[in-house]
């Protein structure tokens, strides 16, 4: 047993045998929840009358409210920026018994046709399995372990609801950071994925979760009737030329078409990005009753109006079957564009009411569409080219995540088509800036040194100090702070309020036989900085060097002394290390 027990603590070996219990947990979990929210209510309702279909969005949101304020105990409806927010932490959690009610209201809401994604109660999922899994397992793992598992979590959720194991690795690495990822959970996240994907399948089945993507005519771009088909073992056989032209060849009008396609998908996912903010505040801000009231109303109006252009509620539900709707041929570009503003005004309208889902997929459907739109500005040739590059580049701007929205193309269209995917998803990139529909993203990972700069002066001020009267004189000075206790630079503070600092440097200036005349308030430093306590700690070091001083005092609005920082205390790293966690 004390082998046995040696074995599993060595090294990784009990993180990554976690990971691959934390996957298979995860799309059982997930699997349930799909077939719930798609299989069973999304599609009793879109077989309903349409005052039926046009009424259920707003049914749902208002059992996804009671149930997160009775269930959840008033928990958030937020999902996958929870995983983000977590992330960073200092110490992880989400708790367990959040999760039944952000499952249960993500099946109201999306099952009764709020446009959100299956993908955020996924990752949310994902998440708290990981958490859950450390917390129950901690005694065999490291400390920093639960960043490691937790993102593993969130990589099986996304492999298993798009069914796609490398697209749900490098999400997880990449959604916490809008320039940088996560390296270090790498082998447990691909563990994770491959096992939660390998599950999910096996139970779900493994179609593409987006619909076009799984017929090869619109997933490769080709016309199929003219190439040669052998049917006698069941297996379709294309031309080696088309094949040749399509994995090898990139044709100039396409990189030209991927720029351009960039270049929009970047604007459509900044003011996305923007729109969703918006959403979040406007659901914080806005008293729960008129909220879904309004949300609900909207949300009707626009299954009317969609109908009524369509012949089909198409702002319904996550967006599969407005896809499946615009990839078909003979659409006019004004009916695409209407299509385009309406999905958008769905998505933000249920995310503003207090809906729980994800914008991983309804971010995927706007780039199909604005490909769509693209591909027939251009007189493409391949039908299926410009959808797909439409997906990378908005999903990609959306979520600051380029690398895993171009594997998802990659992986859903089996490579096809992925040198014109990173030229759209990069032009998106550069176009979309900084701005991101998560909320908690930060914008690179820090080192220990560079996170505890980033830390308040409260972490390294000292507040038990001893200051000095402006009526004191410089010998008492003298004595009392240099000698007695060694200080260089004293706070000069007059009845709470702070005046200025008064150190060595001005000592030597006054002759030594002035000292017992000359008071400390005649010759103190008044037009040093002081620091506030909104300050970090790379603030107070910034300060410290234009100043050339290594003490500076921490004052409020009104100048009232609270303590001093000093340079030698933000560099005690080991204390420091304290209070970010390690």
């Amino acid at each position: 047993m004390s082998r046995l027990r040696t074995f599993a603590t060595r090294g990784d070996t009990p993180v990554l045998a976690l990971s691959v219990v934390t996957g298979a947990l995860v799309a059982l979990l997930i699997a349930g929840f799909e077939y719930m929210a798609d299989s069973v209510l999304l599609e009793m309702v879109i077989h309903r009358p349409l005052w039926q279909i046009a009424m259920a969005p707003a049914l749902g949101l208002v059992i996804a409210a009671l149930v997160l304020r009775t269930v959840g105990r008033g928990t958030n409806p937020a999902t996958s920026d929870e995983f983000i927010r977590v992330y960073h932490e200092r110490t992880p959690k989400l708790p367990l018994g959040d999760l039944p009610a952000k499952l249960l209201a993500g099946i109201a809401t999306i099952g009764l046709g709020g446009a959100l994604g299956l993908e955020g109660p996924s990752i949310y999922v994902g998440s708290t399995a990981g958490l859950t899994v450390h917390q129950r397992f901690r005694r065999w793992l490291r400390r920093e372990d639960i960043r490691i598992l937790l993102t593993a979590g969130a990589a099986a959720g996304v492999a298993a609801v798009f069914k796609a194991p490398a697209t749900g690795v490098l999400f997880a690495l990449e959604a916490p950071y809008r320039d940088d990822v996560t390296r270090r959970a790498l082998i447990p996240s691909l563990l994770a994925a491959a096992t939660s994907y390998v599950t999910y399948i096996n139970i779900i089945g493994p179609d593409s979760v987006i619909p076009f993507l799984n017929d090869p005519e619109s997933r490769l771009g080709l016309n199929l009737v003219d190439a040669p088909v052998f049917t006698d073992d069941g297996l379709v056989w294309i031309a080696r030329d088309q094949l040749s032209a399509l994995f090898t060849g990139v044709e100039v009008a396409d990189v030209l078409g991927a720029i351009l396609l960039g270049i929009m998908a970047g604007l459509g996912g900044r003011s996305m990005a923007w729109l969703v903010r918006q959403a979040k505040g406007y659901a914080r801000q806005t008293n729960l009753i008129l909220r879904l009231f309004v949300g609900g109303s909207l949300l009707a109006g626009l299954a009317v109006g969609a109908e009524v252009a369509f012949d089909s509620p198409l702002t319904i539900g996550p967006g599969f079957r407005a896809m499946e709707w615009v990839v078909a041929p003979d659409h006019g570009l004004g009916l695409i564009a209407l299509l385009f503003g309406l999905r958008i005004a769905a998505t933000i309208v249920t995310l503003g009411a207090g809906g729980v889902g994800g914008l991983f997929i309804p971010l995927a459907v706007q780039g199909v569409i604005l490909g769509t739109f693209v591909g027939q500005v251009v007189g493409a040739d391949r039908p299926g080219l410009y959808p797909i590059l439409g997906l990378a580049a908005f999903l990609g701007a959306g979520y600051r995540a380029p690398i895993s929205a171009v594997m998802f193309v990659a992986e859903s269209t089996g490579g096809a088509f992925v040198v014109p995917a990173l030229i759209a998803a990069a032009v998106s990139q550069v176009v979309a800036g900084s701005s991101s529909v998560a909320e908690h993203q930060q914008h690179v990972r820090l080192g220990h040194l560079e996170k505890r700069f980033t830390l308040p002066v409260t972490a390294a001020m000292a507040t038990d100090v001893l200051t000095v009267p402006p009526d004191a004189t410089l010998s008492e000075f003298v004595f009392l702070h240099v000698l007695g206790r060694r200080e260089r630079s004293v706070a000069v503070v007059d009845g709470g309020t702070y005046l200025g600092m008064i150190s060595l440097t001005e000592l030597s200036e006054i002759d030594r036989s002035d000292w017992d005349d000359t008071t400390v308030g005649s010759v103190l430093r008044s037009d040093l900085p002081a620091a506030k306590p909104s300050w970090t700690l790379r603030d107070a070091i910034g300060t410290m060097g234009d100043a050339d001083v290594d003490v500076l005092a921490v004052t409020d609005a009104d100048a009232s002394f609270i303590g001093v920082i000093r340079e030698d205390d933000i560099l005690k790293l080991d204390e420091i290390l304290d209070e970010t966690g390690g």
